[in-house]
């Protein structure tokens, strides 16, 4: 038995030391460039925003670590809670604001360090907070994967090590009160919960594992011990679209076909169970009776994220966030509805109301997903001007792990005001929203060489410098004193200006808007 642990042991070791090799992680003793020249600069008129996202770089840079010998990847980006531990969904996030200076944040490459320990059981000094967090990385490697066009990364976990399959697959069979006190300090909470026929109809799980600690769902039917969560089955439909997607990109045609079919089955179940037509809603449900457990999250926007609904019931789900008393009006986003009976009007104590950038995210691209646009960038403008207010005017200065729903401010858990300096994922707003929603730079696909950008003539003197996609670096500036946009990039691409293509060269040049 001496023998088969050691040999085990052995070769997860020699597995970690592999998986080095084929994605060239930085060794040890590499010394990061100065990442104020490599990441992209703003132009915007109102300079608090500005100055913000500055800010969040310079938090974020606190963040890239060197973990201790023996990390499948190191330098790896923290996220600012305990220096031991790691989280799927905090690493996940913070891959897409990481993205726009890939050489120097690592956000990528942290993912590796949560795959190889679960998947390959390759050994880590840092711990995994919770296996089953919410299973994102799908989403997040495709997303990334057409922003940077890194096709040996995404070969390396879709071909050959398979981790985004394997992980789907490893969700959908966790057993409840599973350890592996090696990879993580927790025990699983997952329980998968199938029909007559043995088919996946949801996932039993608790507020930690889910992320949303101190959330009051299920309370109207006696907790959530005995209730299928919304979010973990519209995640893993999301998971089955995005592999899907991949392995098209890929050309692994049949494969694509297979999770595409998994994908529909999964969006009929959702459109099946987890609607409540009264409320114009997706709830979670109750796991005997099947009843909807009515109390209203953000999480529901992962319905929509996943492409779940058809556009009218997209549009009743949308109606929430126009209204002041459910997730609209000044301080937008809130987690759970101002209606519910255990919103804290306060401070939104956590996931009691707080505001919290991965929802604010997520639910942002869910918008742009159904064609709500100009309401995305109107909520997000909203949120990110809400962050630069509180990092000018409230002591200290800086970017907190959520954010107050009632004034401006950060929120509370069990109290205590929250984490500060979180770049982690609260970087998602003043960098992130900025560039793609308040300054309009929607999309940049590496793989079809586009730029869109819906541009805001309303906007003033705007733009970015330094954007880079794929291997095109390009910087773009809006003159309202002219009504043109200067042009410059070291390779072609074609930039889609409000819904016209132009063709844009090498060099520097000077487009008139239609």
């Amino acid at each position: 038995m001496t023998a088969r642990i050691l040999s085990l042991a052995v070769a997860a070791l020699l597995g970690a030391l592999s998986l080095k090799a084929q994605w060239n992680v930085n060794p040890p003793d590499a010394v990061l460039p100065d990442w104020r020249a490599g990441v992209p600069r703003v132009i915007h008129p109102d300079s608090s925003l500005t100055r913000l996202y500055e800010r969040a770089w310079d938090i974020a840079a606190g963040r890239v670590r060197r973990g201790p010998d023996g990390m499948v990847a190191s330098p790896y980006l923290d996220e600012n809670c305990y220096d031991d531990q790691i989280w799927i969904w905090d690493a996940c996030f913070m891959v897409m604001f990481s993205k726009y200076a890939p050489d120097i944040f690592p956000g990528k490459e942290t993912l590796l360090n949560l795959y190889a320990p679960i998947h390959d059981g390759a050994p880590s000094p840092l711990r995994i907070h919770w296996r089953d967090n919410p299973p994102l990385f799908a989403w997040i490697e495709r997303l990334n994967y057409t922003f940077t066009g890194d096709t040996a990364h995404i070969d390396g976990i879709l071909r050959d090590k398979r981790y985004l399959q394997r992980h789907y697959e490893w969700f959908n069979n966790l057993v409840t009160g599973e350890r592996n006190e090696a990879v993580s300090p927790n025990a699983i909470a997952i329980g998968v919960v199938r029909d007559n026929k043995g088919e996946i109809i949801g996932f039993k799980w608790n507020p930690w594992a889910s992320g949303m600690d101190n959330t009051t769902r299920g309370h109207l039917h006696g907790g959530w011990k005995n209730m299928l969560w919304v979010d973990a089955i519209c995640q893993q439909a999301l998971a089955a679209e995005n592999i899907a997607k991949l392995c098209v990109l890929r050309g692994l045609t049949d494969e694509a076909a297979k999770w595409r079919r998994e994908y529909d089955r999964l969006r009929d179940v959702i459109n099946a169970r987890y609607w409540d037509e009264t409320d114009g809603f997706y709830y979670d449900i109750d796991a005997d009776s099947g009843e909807p457990c009515r109390v209203m999250t953000t999480a529901s926007y992962w319905a929509m994220a996943a492409g779940v609904p058809d556009s009218i019931r997209a549009a009743r789900m949308v109606s929430r966030l126009r209204q002041p008393d459910v997730f609209g009006g000044e301080h937008p986003w809130n987690s759970l509805s101002r209606r519910d009976e255990g919103y804290d009007s306060i401070t939104g104590e956590y996931w009691r109301g707080g505001i919290w950038l991965p929802q604010v995210y997520m639910g942002t691209k869910a918008l742009e997903r159904y064609g709500y646009k100009e309401l995305a960038d109107s909520l997000a403008r909203q949120i990110v001007e809400m962050q630069a207010r509180v990092y000018d005017n409230y002591e200290p200065h800086t970017i907190w792990e959520c954010y107050n729903p009632n004034a401006d401010g950060p929120s509370t858990e069990y109290g205590q005001v929250c984490r500060q300096e979180f770049c982690g994922w609260s970087a998602l707003g003043p960098i992130s929203l900025m560039i793609e929603n308040l300054l309009g730079f929607r999309d940049a696909d590496a793989l079809t060489r586009t730029l869109t950008w819906d541009l805001d003539h309303d906007n003033g003197r705007h733009g970015i410098e330094r954007l880079r996609f794929g291997d095109i670096t390009t910087s773009l500036l809006y003159d309202p004193a002219t009504g043109t946009v200067t042009v410059t990039s070291d390779a072609p691409y074609t930039l889609r200006l409000n819904g016209r293509d132009y063709a844009v060269k090498a060099g520097t040049a000077v487009i008139s808007p239609a």
